[in-house]
């Protein structure tokens, strides 16, 4: 049933204003049928299939872009309309450009649909090259009146919620650390952060795309979210293991204190204000922390507990460290140099690739780009998927000479999803609605008759409920209001009765088994086989990094590890494609809970090769402690690998059981010299495969999923 949505009630208004208005203006005053025609579905564009988000400013830097680009797609659109061959041809490689644009943030994935309609309702219409004028007139006409309305009729923009949820978090966070430093630390102290870390990740992982975008800034964020989600995983493991911290050395405490008041001042920074956090002062108490290490030695009385507070502070104050300079980023206070030097004394690695000067953001977008254009890319799969599925509809509809050939490619748009069952359900429910819109508009169209007044009073009305419909109602409403509206429309500059209806409901079945069909021949498994693909990189990639952080930090390894930028490269992929799947319809066989804990356990992967690849490498060596170290490593990176292979292609291969490693404590007391360094190595791939019994079944689930036929 429809649900009541303020957004959807004044994009209702927005849209009956605007489309309403310049459809009579143009028509009536002006007596131009084709701008009348653009006029109209330039409305739909950009206050219904387009919906941007963020500042007044964002929204008008959004919408002038979509004009700009919607006037090139229609004038290419309608340059190619004489020839069915051309038409077919050039819409490959337009409409894939345009789906795959959406990788430059979520407005630009907003406004794809709306992109497209400049496109294809000229590439599917009769006109001719002097058309273009008019069209263009009546595309900007809604252009800017659309744009208008937006800035005018939008409520203000409410709290970031993703920022506020990030602030909440990284405040929590401190204050666990503030209680444990002063011995007051609990469970329910702990537990009210970890619902702040679990309210974020929901934050995060509401949309089918990355709710920030490529400027310096949205990347930061992002930055900051995973930063803050794996920091809270670092801190609850050491108050559970150690709750009461007064015993600690004075260097432990020092660097747990500066870890706090970073994070203070991270919270501050994401609600909203000015504080600069202290990270020179973190970086001097992370060296004092190590070089306190460094003069301990295996025989002294509670080294093993010692040495395991040390790892756990440096790594939360590491993953702090990198927390505070993404912040700063995030609100727009760090400036070009900073951020190079930061860059060179913390990040020193490919994890900093994301953090960008504005100068290099079309660098940035060439490097997306070139990142995203591969078949294990979610982006490049539904691009190529919807520009196969669009070009033959174009095709279908000039060749079968149909009325109105736009409706067989809007069909087509309108319900091609990510598998072929889903895109199957959804053709169904797209035929049910614009039958359910043929019934309502024949008979409201039978009753008006020839009085045009009556008709020009339904169409406010027939506007405002197919503007409303979109995420308030189901989709076969959404289809039978617009299916009302099209007919008012068609009879206004064309009276043909309620035949225009009988016409769409043809066009629409066509554009749908168009639709269907290519949703069958082209990865008709959907998303499911993308997200184990992508889980298997990111398991070896991250397992290759660990190897080489492990072989740097021990002195065995001379070249600084340069794995890094494969392992954000798979990450990125397998986020992109795991929104995409928990958005596709139909029925998952798997928990996103489950989902989310293999990419958590990915990460917790990445990040601990990444932290270890940012020690001092250790000239001395590990001592006797080399022989633990490499047993885990290799250990480690085998199961990793295994587990890659479980979750990636079946390959015809059985479901295989996996169980997690356990390994036992070093001997601290017989190590020897230099081992210190070592056993502190040691802790890092201990603590890393505390968590893997957690990955086995989601993993073996993901398998068996893989190994179910398509159509199943």
């Amino acid at each position: 049933m429809p649900t009541w949505s303020t957004p959807a009630a004044l994009r209702a208004v927005r849209a009956t204003i605007v489309v309403a208005g310049l459809f009579a203006l143009t028509d009536k005053v002006i007596g131009n049928l084709q701008m009348a025609t653009f006029a109209a579905f330039g409305g739909f564009a950009t206050l219904v299939l387009s919906s941007f988000a963020g500042t007044r400013r964002e929204k008008l830097a959004a919408h002038a872009a979509l004009a700009v680009a919607g006037s090139v797609l229609l004038t290419i659109g309608t340059a190619v309309t004489s020839s069915i061959a051309l038409a077919a041809i050039v819409t490959l490689p337009v409409t894939f450009v345009v789906f795959f644009a959406g990788i430059a943030g979520p407005n630009a994935a907003s406004g794809v649909t709306g992109a497209l309609l400049a496109y294809v309702l000229p590439a599917a219409s009769p006109g001719t090259i002097s058309m273009i004028p008019d069209r263009l007139a009546g595309w900007w006409l809604a252009s800017v009146a659309g744009t208008a309305a937006v800035l005018a009729l939008s409520p203000r923009p409410g709290d970031d919620r993703l920022r506020t949820a990030a602030s909440q978090l990284a405040a929590d966070l401190a204050d666990v650390l503030a209680a444990a430093l002063g011995g007051a630390a609990t469970e329910a102290r702990l537990g009210d952060a970890l619902a702040a870390k679990h309210e974020l990740i929901a934050r995060f992982t509401a949309t089918p795309y990355r709710p920030t975008g490529l400027g310096t800034p949205d990347e930061a964020l992002a930055n900051s979210v995973e930063l803050l989600e794996w920091c809270a995983t670092l801190v609850a493991d050491t108050v559970r293991e150690r709750a009461d911290l007064r015993d600690a050395s004075r260097e432990e405490r020092d660097l747990l204190e500066a870890a706090g008041s970073v994070l203070h001042d991270v919270a501050t920074l994401l609600a909203g204000g000015r504080t600069i956090p202290d990270l020179d002062r973190l970086e001097r108490c992370r060296a004092e922390s190590l070089a306190w290490l460094g003069q301990l030695t295996p025989e002294r009385p509670g080294f093993r507990a010692a040495a395991r507070l040390s790892f756990h502070a440096d790594t939360i104050a590491g993953v702090v460290l990198a927390a505070g300079a993404a912040a700063l980023v995030a609100c727009g206070l760090a400036d070009p140099e900073w951020m190079a030097t930061a860059r060179s004394r913390w990040y020193d690695g490919p994890a900093t690739a994301r953090f960008q000067t504005p100068r290099r953001r079309l660098s940035s977008l060439a490097a997306v780009a070139r990142r995203d254009a591969s078949v294990r890319s979610v982006w490049f799969i539904n691009s190529a998927r919807g520009a196969i599925a669009l070009a033959a509809a174009v095709a279908v509809a000039d060749l079968s000479s149909v009325q109105h050939g736009f409706w067989v490619v809007l069909g087509a748009l309108s319900v091609l999803r990510t598998n072929a069952a889903s895109t199957g359900s959804t053709a169904l429910r797209a035929l049910a609605g614009t039958a359910i819109g043929f019934v309502i508009g024949g008979a409201l169209l039978l009753a008006i008759g020839s009085d045009t007044t009556a008709l020009w009073v339904a169409l406010p009305i027939a506007v405002f409920v197919a503007a409303y419909a979109p995420g308030t109602a189901p989709f076969a409403i959404g289809q039978a209001a617009f299916t009302v509206t099209i007919a008012v429309l068609f009879n206004l500059l064309a009276p043909v009765g309620w035949k225009v209806g009988v016409l769409r409901v043809e066009d629409v079945a066509i554009g749908c088994a168009v639709s269907v069909l290519a949703g069958t021949l082209f990865w008709p498994r959907g998303l499911a086989s993308l997200v184990g693909d992508d889980l298997a990189d990111t398991f070896r990639s991250g397992a290759s990094y660990l190897t080489q952080a492990i072989d740097w930090a021990s002195g065995s390894r001379t070249d600084e590890p340069d794995g890094g930028t494969a392992t954000v490269t798979a990450a990125l992929r397998l986020d992109d494609a795991l929104r995409a799947f928990l958005t596709e319809q139909g029925t998952k066989h798997i928990g996103k809970q489950e989902l989310w804990r293999l990419v958590g356990g990915s990460l917790r992967l990445r990040l601990t090769a990444h932290l270890v690849a940012g020690l001092p490498r250790d000239a001395t060596g590990v001592g006797t402690a080399r022989d633990a170290l490499s047993h885990r490593t290799e250990t480690l990176v085998a199961w990793y690998d295994r587990l890659a292979e479980l979750v990636g292609k079946p390959r015809g291969r059985p479901v295989a059981e996996l169980d997690a490693p356990t390994f036992g404590p070093v001997d601290v007391v017989n190590a020897g010299s230099g081992s210190h360094y070592g056993i502190w190595l040691c802790e890092h791939l201990d603590h890393l495969s505390e968590g893997l019994d957690e990955l086995v079944r989601p993993a073996s689930r993901l398998a068996e999923i893989r190994r179910r036929p398509w159509w199943r």
